[in-house]
């Protein structure tokens, strides 16, 4: 067998990291996954190749986290192999030695926010963002368009990218109002430099395939046309699946498989996923077979039974209202924007954040500067019920010179004495400050 698409795969377990031995983020996670890619054949397949993961290094961290006090103190081995693994499939996909590429890594990071006091979510660095910004450092500042298919809201990505209209942020979940973390609302539409470019698709519980998939080819494929990235990355967690014992949806292996066949992402990067004997591995496969440009069609998970995952009208109803108002807010952003220009202040975010691994309250203001040549620098004031008092100042790509010198200015006039530790995060320089 031939695969259509060359594709790169690259495995990074995890298994000396876990949350504990008994948590869903265990180091069992892939044990199945790889036992069931040797039993299907798939390292036979020619056109599929594996690669040993890189280790990120500290500069790759800092380009999108404060980890607070330092990496050092927040980070163990894993994360920095585990971002590696999705850097390290990056590289082979921009380098056109594949067409494609899959990373199958643990720990996950979608839920990992700018600013990290410990784990919130299982989630302590967000791989994505270090590989997208690794990505720009070493390609130029590419257009890229994240599609999280996680049934949690990508809460931590969409931090991240809040106010990049580089990168588009697509968020399909389950609503916010039924499930962990609690946001993801159809009305966070990024910051003023970015606005309408955050995008959050809040599905009803018992969501399946038709759902999804019709989402899929509604909304996000037609935005996407519109966009026009450089690159696609599938945030791809396996928990909508209707075996995971953490969530309430009713997706299935095939399903994801004809997502990312639709979808056609360069790059896949796993997060989540916990029915680990049931469902991941047939899912894992799925999305291999769909990116390899191989047949899935007669791939069927163990419980599968297609009249007990059959859609209910009313839930339909709910997903086409959903997706009529996708639709609108997408066509008229800018209408949206001066709204909200009116009503409220989208320069400054404030916010209480759950560190809930590490049982950590944070409260946070940031404050987004306003410049008619660039989205300018954003400023974080965030206290921790653990004993820290920072400000952070990000200079995003595309900063003016003038913008760049403000920055560094506040930086160096910010006092010490009223804060535990300041930061400054320059990413027009590949500089990065603390003290």
């Amino acid at each position: 067998m031939k695969a259509k698409n060359k594709l790169a795969i690259v495995f990074f377990p995890a298994f000396d990291w876990e949350v504990s031995p008994t948590h869903p983020e265990r180091k069992e996670r892939l044990l199945y996954t790889m036992d069931q890619i040797k039993e299907e054949g798939i390292e036979d397949i020619e056109g599929i190749d594996f690669f040993n993961p890189i280790v990120a290094d500290e500069k790759d961290i800092s380009r999108v986290h404060f980890c607070v006090p330092n990496t050092g103190d927040i980070l163990s081995k894993s994360h920095y192999i585990s971002a590696g693994g999705a850097i390290k499939a990056m590289e082979e996909t921009m380098n056109k030695n594949v067409d494609k590429s899959f990373a199958l890594i643990r720990p996950p990071g979608h839920h990992a926010n700018r600013i990290v006091y410990g784990s919130k979510g299982f989630c302590v660095i967000n791989n994505e963002a270090i590989m997208i910004e690794k990505m720009r450092k070493k390609y130029g500042d590419l257009k890229v368009a994240i599609i999280d298919t996680d049934c949690h809201h990508g809460d931590g990505t969409e931090d991240i990218y809040w106010n990049d209209k580089n990168t588009l942020f697509i968020s399909i979940h389950q609503d916010g109002r039924t499930l962990y973390p609690g946001t993801g609302f159809i009305g966070d539409l990024g910051g003023p430099a970015a606005f309408g470019y955050n995008i959050n698709i809040p599905l009803p519980p018992q969501t399946g395939d038709e759902g999804i998939l019709y989402i899929l080819e509604k909304n996000i494929m037609p935005i996407l046309e519109d966009f026009k990235p450089d690159i696609i990355v599938n945030s791809a967690r396996q928990d909508n699946h209707f075996t995971d014992p953490l969530t309430n949806m009713n997706f299935t292996a095939k399903g994801y498989a004809r997502l990312n066949e639709i979808l056609n992402p360069h790059i896949s990067v796993l997060e989540g996923g916990y029915s680990i004997e049931g469902a991941l591995p047939y899912i894992n496969i799925g999305i291999i077979l769909a990116m390899a440009g191989i047949d899935y069609s007669n791939m069927v998970e163990p419980g599968y039974d297609k009249s007990k995952l059959k859609q209910s009208k009313n839930t339909n109803k709910q997903i086409e209202k959903i997706s009529d108002d996708i639709k609108y807010i997408w066509e008229n952003k800018e209408l949206f924007k001066e709204d909200y220009m009116e009503k409220k202040n989208i320069y400054k975010r404030e916010r209480n954040i759950f560190f809930d691994t590490d049982n950590i309250m944070e409260t946070q203001t940031q404050n987004f500067n306003e410049c008619k040549y660039c989205a300018s620098y954003d400023t974080i004031k965030s206290i921790s019920d653990n004993g820290y008092n920072i400000f952070a100042i990000t200079i995003p790509n595309n900063t003016c010179k003038d913008c760049i010198k403000k920055a560094y200015e506040l930086y160096d006039d910010s006092s010490k004495a009223k804060y535990t530790n300041i930061y400054l995060q320059d990413r027009v320089n590949d500089k990065y400050k603390s003290r």
